[in-house]
Protein backbone atom coordinates (compact mmCIF):
# COMPACT_ATOMS: atom_id res chain seq x y z
CA UNK A 1 0.00 0.00 0.00
CA UNK A 2 2.63 2.31 0.90
CA UNK A 3 4.07 2.04 -2.50
CA UNK A 4 1.70 2.36 -4.34
CA UNK A 5 0.27 5.66 -2.74
CA UNK A 6 4.05 6.53 -3.51
CA UNK A 7 3.89 6.00 -7.27
CA UNK A 8 -0.04 7.22 -6.98
CA UNK A 9 1.24 10.69 -5.81
CA UNK A 10 4.58 10.86 -8.06
CA UNK A 11 1.91 10.04 -11.16
CA UNK A 12 -0.20 12.98 -10.50
CA UNK A 13 -2.09 14.85 -11.97
CA UNK A 14 -4.35 12.11 -13.00
CA UNK A 15 -7.61 10.14 -12.35
CA UNK A 16 -10.33 11.40 -10.27
CA UNK A 17 -8.77 11.12 -7.24
CA UNK A 18 -6.58 14.40 -5.51
CA UNK A 19 -3.27 13.69 -3.41
CA UNK A 20 -5.80 14.43 -0.50
CA UNK A 21 -7.59 12.04 -0.91
CA UNK A 22 -5.03 9.21 -1.68
CA UNK A 23 -3.42 10.08 1.88
CA UNK A 24 -6.56 9.36 3.52
CA UNK A 25 -7.14 6.51 1.90
CA UNK A 26 -3.51 5.48 2.23
CA UNK A 27 -4.11 5.93 6.12
CA UNK A 28 -6.91 3.82 6.41
CA UNK A 29 -5.09 1.55 5.12
CA UNK A 30 -2.18 1.18 8.10
CA UNK A 31 0.21 3.59 5.91
CA UNK A 32 2.35 5.73 7.68
CA UNK A 33 2.80 9.19 6.04
CA UNK A 34 5.31 11.83 6.93
CA UNK A 35 5.06 15.37 6.02
CA UNK A 36 7.21 17.06 3.87
CA UNK A 37 10.69 17.99 5.61
CA UNK A 38 13.83 19.93 3.97
CA UNK A 39 16.41 17.40 5.94
CA UNK A 40 14.72 14.39 4.62
CA UNK A 41 12.58 14.54 1.10
CA UNK A 42 13.53 14.72 -2.06
CA UNK A 43 11.26 16.15 -5.10
CA UNK A 44 9.34 13.07 -5.40
CA UNK A 45 7.52 11.37 -2.91
CA UNK A 46 10.02 8.13 -1.85
CA UNK A 47 9.49 5.54 1.22
CA UNK A 48 11.10 5.22 4.35
CA UNK A 49 11.59 2.70 7.00
CA UNK A 50 8.09 2.87 8.85
CA UNK A 51 8.05 1.26 12.57
CA UNK A 52 7.87 -1.49 13.62
CA UNK A 53 4.60 -3.73 13.31
CA UNK A 54 3.28 -5.94 16.06
CA UNK A 55 4.97 -8.91 14.87
CA UNK A 56 8.28 -7.19 14.71
CA UNK A 57 8.41 -6.65 10.96
CA UNK A 58 9.44 -2.96 9.73
CA UNK A 59 6.55 -1.48 7.22
CA UNK A 60 7.56 1.47 4.70
CA UNK A 61 6.42 4.43 5.56
CA UNK A 62 5.37 7.74 2.70
CA UNK A 63 7.83 10.55 2.86
CA UNK A 64 5.52 13.66 1.39
CA UNK A 65 7.93 15.34 -1.82
CA UNK A 66 8.59 18.76 -2.56
CA UNK A 67 6.52 18.12 -5.96
CA UNK A 68 3.21 18.91 -3.60
CA UNK A 69 4.28 22.17 -2.69
CA UNK A 70 2.37 25.11 -5.20
CA UNK A 71 4.98 27.51 -6.93
CA UNK A 72 8.70 25.39 -6.10
CA UNK A 73 10.43 24.67 -9.23
CA UNK A 74 12.19 20.80 -9.56
CA UNK A 75 15.18 22.25 -10.81
CA UNK A 76 15.78 24.83 -7.66
CA UNK A 77 14.57 22.24 -5.15
CA UNK A 78 16.82 19.66 -6.04
CA UNK A 79 19.72 21.79 -6.09
CA UNK A 80 19.11 22.27 -2.67
CA UNK A 81 18.57 18.20 -1.99
CA UNK A 82 22.18 17.79 -3.88
CA UNK A 83 23.80 20.63 -1.43
CA UNK A 84 22.40 18.90 1.51
CA UNK A 85 24.15 15.65 0.17
CA UNK A 86 27.07 17.27 0.04
CA UNK A 87 26.39 18.96 3.70
CA UNK A 88 26.28 15.07 4.85
CA UNK A 89 23.11 14.53 4.57
CA UNK A 90 21.16 16.99 6.86
CA UNK A 91 22.13 20.56 7.37
CA UNK A 92 21.73 20.00 10.40
CA UNK A 93 20.31 23.34 11.75
CA UNK A 94 18.42 26.72 10.07
CA UNK A 95 21.56 28.59 10.02
CA UNK A 96 23.41 25.87 7.68
CA UNK A 97 20.60 25.29 5.77
CA UNK A 98 20.29 28.96 4.77
CA UNK A 99 23.96 29.31 3.92
CA UNK A 100 24.23 26.04 2.14
CA UNK A 101 20.99 25.26 0.41
CA UNK A 102 21.10 28.15 -2.36
CA UNK A 103 17.96 29.14 -2.33
CA UNK A 104 16.76 32.67 -2.25
CA UNK A 105 14.64 34.47 0.08
CA UNK A 106 11.23 33.89 -1.48
CA UNK A 107 12.08 30.20 -2.53
CA UNK A 108 12.41 29.49 1.37
CA UNK A 109 9.42 31.39 2.57
CA UNK A 110 7.55 28.74 -0.16
CA UNK A 111 9.53 25.95 2.48
CA UNK A 112 8.45 27.62 5.26
CA UNK A 113 4.75 28.01 3.95
CA UNK A 114 4.22 24.45 3.28
CA UNK A 115 5.77 23.98 7.15
CA UNK A 116 8.66 22.02 5.83
CA UNK A 117 11.34 23.76 8.08
CA UNK A 118 10.05 21.83 11.53
CA UNK A 119 12.89 20.23 11.85
CA UNK A 120 14.97 22.72 12.69
CA UNK A 121 12.65 23.65 15.38
CA UNK A 122 10.67 26.16 13.55
CA UNK A 123 6.80 26.45 13.46
CA UNK A 124 5.14 28.01 10.53
CA UNK A 125 5.26 31.42 11.98
CA UNK A 126 8.66 31.37 13.80
CA UNK A 127 10.23 30.28 9.97
CA UNK A 128 8.74 32.92 8.26
CA UNK A 129 9.76 35.48 10.67
CA UNK A 130 13.40 34.37 10.05
CA UNK A 131 13.14 34.04 7.02
CA UNK A 132 11.92 38.03 6.69
CA UNK A 133 14.56 39.08 8.83
CA UNK A 134 17.33 37.56 6.95
CA UNK A 135 19.83 40.73 4.71
CA UNK A 136 19.42 40.36 1.20
CA UNK A 137 22.36 39.36 -0.71
CA UNK A 138 25.14 42.18 -1.32
CA UNK A 139 24.25 43.53 2.17
CA UNK A 140 26.50 45.98 4.29
CA UNK A 141 28.10 44.02 7.13
CA UNK A 142 29.04 46.95 8.95
CA UNK A 143 27.32 45.83 11.86
CA UNK A 144 27.78 41.68 11.24
CA UNK A 145 29.86 41.57 14.68
CA UNK A 146 28.25 43.85 17.05
CA UNK A 147 26.41 42.34 19.88
CA UNK A 148 23.15 41.85 19.21
CA UNK A 149 20.36 43.37 22.68
CA UNK A 150 16.74 42.58 20.18
CA UNK A 151 14.07 40.77 22.41
CA UNK A 152 13.38 37.40 21.92
CA UNK A 153 10.31 36.95 20.12
CA UNK A 154 7.14 35.28 21.33
CA UNK A 155 4.74 34.93 18.21
CA UNK A 156 1.03 33.78 18.63
CA UNK A 157 0.69 30.15 18.41
CA UNK A 158 -1.65 29.47 14.73
CA UNK A 159 -4.53 28.06 15.95
CA UNK A 160 -4.96 24.05 14.10
CA UNK A 161 -7.95 25.61 12.22
CA UNK A 162 -5.28 27.76 10.77
CA UNK A 163 -2.86 25.27 10.07
CA UNK A 164 -5.16 23.09 8.54
CA UNK A 165 -6.09 25.76 6.37
CA UNK A 166 -2.44 26.79 5.37
CA UNK A 167 -1.30 22.94 4.41
CA UNK A 168 -4.01 23.29 2.08
CA UNK A 169 -3.31 26.33 0.43
CA UNK A 170 0.28 25.40 0.28
CA UNK A 171 0.16 21.48 -0.58
CA UNK A 172 -3.34 20.54 -1.18
CA UNK A 173 -3.71 18.22 2.25
CA UNK A 174 -2.80 17.95 5.42
CA UNK A 175 -1.40 15.49 8.19
CA UNK A 176 -2.81 17.16 10.88
CA UNK A 177 -6.80 16.83 10.41
CA UNK A 178 -9.54 17.33 7.79
CA UNK A 179 -11.02 20.70 7.53
CA UNK A 180 -14.83 19.34 9.04
CA UNK A 181 -13.15 18.49 12.08
CA UNK A 182 -13.46 21.87 12.86
CA UNK A 183 -16.78 22.75 11.30
CA UNK A 184 -18.89 19.46 12.43
CA UNK A 185 -20.55 21.59 15.72
CA UNK A 186 -22.38 23.63 12.74
CA UNK A 187 -23.30 20.94 10.66
CA UNK A 188 -24.36 18.46 14.16
CA UNK A 189 -26.92 21.39 15.26
CA UNK A 190 -28.47 21.18 11.45
CA UNK A 191 -29.12 17.41 11.83
CA UNK A 192 -25.83 16.51 9.27
CA UNK A 193 -24.21 13.09 10.40
CA UNK A 194 -21.00 12.08 9.50
CA UNK A 195 -20.41 10.10 5.94
CA UNK A 196 -19.02 6.92 7.66
CA UNK A 197 -22.71 6.44 8.96
CA UNK A 198 -24.49 6.57 5.59
CA UNK A 199 -23.56 2.59 4.73
CA UNK A 200 -25.39 1.79 7.99
CA UNK A 201 -28.63 3.66 7.19
CA UNK A 202 -31.67 1.59 5.69
CA UNK A 203 -32.93 2.01 1.86
CA UNK A 204 -35.10 4.96 2.17
CA UNK A 205 -34.11 6.01 5.49
CA UNK A 206 -34.15 9.98 5.42
CA UNK A 207 -30.73 11.23 5.72
CA UNK A 208 -28.74 14.29 5.55
CA UNK A 209 -24.87 14.82 5.39
CA UNK A 210 -22.30 17.59 4.96
CA UNK A 211 -19.10 17.77 3.66
CA UNK A 212 -16.49 19.00 0.98
CA UNK A 213 -17.01 18.47 -2.26
CA UNK A 214 -14.38 16.30 -4.31
CA UNK A 215 -16.12 15.51 -7.40
CA UNK A 216 -18.90 16.29 -9.23
CA UNK A 217 -19.82 14.25 -12.77
CA UNK A 218 -22.24 14.51 -15.04
CA UNK A 219 -22.12 11.77 -17.68
CA UNK A 220 -22.71 13.10 -21.31
CA UNK A 221 -25.61 12.85 -22.51
CA UNK A 222 -27.05 11.84 -19.24
CA UNK A 223 -29.55 13.97 -16.63
CA UNK A 224 -28.34 12.73 -13.37
CA UNK A 225 -25.55 14.40 -11.66
CA UNK A 226 -23.13 12.56 -9.35
CA UNK A 227 -21.18 14.17 -6.44
CA UNK A 228 -18.68 12.78 -3.88
CA UNK A 229 -18.41 14.48 -0.53
CA UNK A 230 -15.97 13.85 1.97
CA UNK A 231 -15.82 14.86 5.87
CA UNK A 232 -13.32 13.59 8.56
CA UNK A 233 -14.73 10.05 8.44
CA UNK A 234 -14.64 9.01 4.94
CA UNK A 235 -16.76 9.96 1.81
CA UNK A 236 -20.37 9.53 1.00
CA UNK A 237 -22.14 9.73 -2.85
CA UNK A 238 -25.24 11.65 -4.16
CA UNK A 239 -27.20 11.31 -6.80
CA UNK A 240 -29.19 14.56 -8.17
CA UNK A 241 -32.05 13.80 -10.34
CA UNK A 242 -33.05 16.35 -13.15
CA UNK A 243 -35.77 17.86 -11.01
CA UNK A 244 -33.42 18.69 -8.26
CA UNK A 245 -30.58 19.78 -9.89
CA UNK A 246 -32.88 22.42 -11.95
CA UNK A 247 -33.59 23.54 -8.13
CA UNK A 248 -29.89 23.83 -6.91
CA UNK A 249 -28.07 24.28 -9.67
CA UNK A 250 -25.36 27.01 -8.47
CA UNK A 251 -25.39 25.08 -5.23
CA UNK A 252 -24.49 21.96 -6.91
CA UNK A 253 -22.07 23.27 -9.70
CA UNK A 254 -20.36 26.18 -7.28
CA UNK A 255 -20.39 25.29 -3.88
CA UNK A 256 -17.29 24.05 -2.24
CA UNK A 257 -18.71 23.01 1.00
CA UNK A 258 -22.47 21.47 0.96
CA UNK A 259 -25.53 20.11 3.29
CA UNK A 260 -27.12 17.77 1.40
CA UNK A 261 -30.22 16.20 2.61
CA UNK A 262 -32.37 13.21 1.07
CA UNK A 263 -33.21 9.51 1.41
CA UNK A 264 -30.97 6.34 1.84
CA UNK A 265 -30.57 4.17 -1.99
CA UNK A 266 -29.23 1.11 -1.30
CA UNK A 267 -28.13 -0.79 -4.17
CA UNK A 268 -28.35 -5.04 -4.18
CA UNK A 269 -24.76 -4.63 -4.83
CA UNK A 270 -24.29 -2.99 -1.86
CA UNK A 271 -23.38 0.28 -2.94
CA UNK A 272 -25.17 3.32 -0.62
CA UNK A 273 -25.65 6.29 -2.27
CA UNK A 274 -27.86 9.34 -1.17
CA UNK A 275 -30.88 10.40 -3.25
CA UNK A 276 -30.73 14.05 -2.98
CA UNK A 277 -34.09 16.27 -2.41
CA UNK A 278 -31.98 19.65 -1.25
CA UNK A 279 -28.97 21.05 -1.44
CA UNK A 280 -27.46 23.53 0.89
CA UNK A 281 -24.56 26.02 -0.15
CA UNK A 282 -21.87 25.99 3.44
CA UNK A 283 -18.81 27.50 1.59
CA UNK A 284 -18.86 30.61 3.53
CA UNK A 285 -17.99 29.03 6.80
CA UNK A 286 -15.44 27.62 5.71
CA UNK A 287 -14.12 31.21 6.56
CA UNK A 288 -14.60 30.54 10.08
CA UNK A 289 -11.49 28.14 9.92
CA UNK A 290 -9.21 31.52 10.54
CA UNK A 291 -10.58 32.13 14.01
CA UNK A 292 -8.58 31.70 16.41
CA UNK A 293 -9.71 28.33 18.91
CA UNK A 294 -8.47 28.94 22.48
CA UNK A 295 -7.27 32.41 22.71
CA UNK A 296 -5.04 30.84 25.91
CA UNK A 297 -2.67 29.08 23.61
CA UNK A 298 -1.07 32.38 22.86
CA UNK A 299 2.28 32.75 24.94
CA UNK A 300 2.95 36.02 26.64
CA UNK A 301 4.52 38.66 24.23
CA UNK A 302 7.55 40.36 24.61
CA UNK A 303 6.31 44.06 24.06
CA UNK A 304 2.75 45.51 24.06
CA UNK A 305 3.30 46.62 20.27
CA UNK A 306 4.51 43.15 18.85
CA UNK A 307 1.24 41.96 18.59
CA UNK A 308 0.77 44.99 15.82
CA UNK A 309 4.34 43.89 13.42
CA UNK A 310 3.55 39.79 14.14
CA UNK A 311 3.68 37.85 10.82
CA UNK A 312 0.40 37.14 9.11
CA UNK A 313 -0.15 33.35 8.67
CA UNK A 314 1.29 32.43 4.99
CA UNK A 315 0.16 35.11 2.34
CA UNK A 316 -3.35 34.22 2.50
CA UNK A 317 -5.15 37.13 1.35
CA UNK A 318 -8.69 38.72 2.06
CA UNK A 319 -10.77 36.46 3.15
CA UNK A 320 -13.04 37.03 0.12
CA UNK A 321 -10.30 36.27 -1.85
CA UNK A 322 -8.81 32.91 -0.34
CA UNK A 323 -9.02 29.90 -1.77
CA UNK A 324 -9.15 27.60 1.42
CA UNK A 325 -9.31 23.96 -0.40
CA UNK A 326 -8.23 23.14 -3.75
CA UNK A 327 -10.62 23.05 -6.56
CA UNK A 328 -13.05 19.89 -7.03
CA UNK A 329 -12.20 17.54 -10.08
CA UNK A 330 -15.57 18.39 -12.22
CA UNK A 331 -16.41 16.12 -15.22
CA UNK A 332 -19.13 17.31 -17.12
Amino acid sequence: PAAFCCALLNSQPMGFYAPAQLVRDAREHGVEVRPIDVETSDWDCTLEPGDTGEEGDIGAAVRLGFRQIDGCSQEVLQRMVEARGRAGGRFGDFDRFVRLGGLTSAQMLRLAEADALRAFGLSRRDALWRIKGLEPKGASPLFADAPSDEPTMYLPLMAPSEEVVADYQTHHLSLRAHPMRFLRPIFERRGARPCFVLKDQKDRARFAVAGVVLVRQRPGGGKVCFITLEDETGVANLVVLPKVLASFRKEIMSARLILAEGRVQRAPEGVTHLLCHHIHDFSADLLTLFAPEDEGLDPPLSRADEVAHAPPPPRLGHPRQVRILPKSRDFH
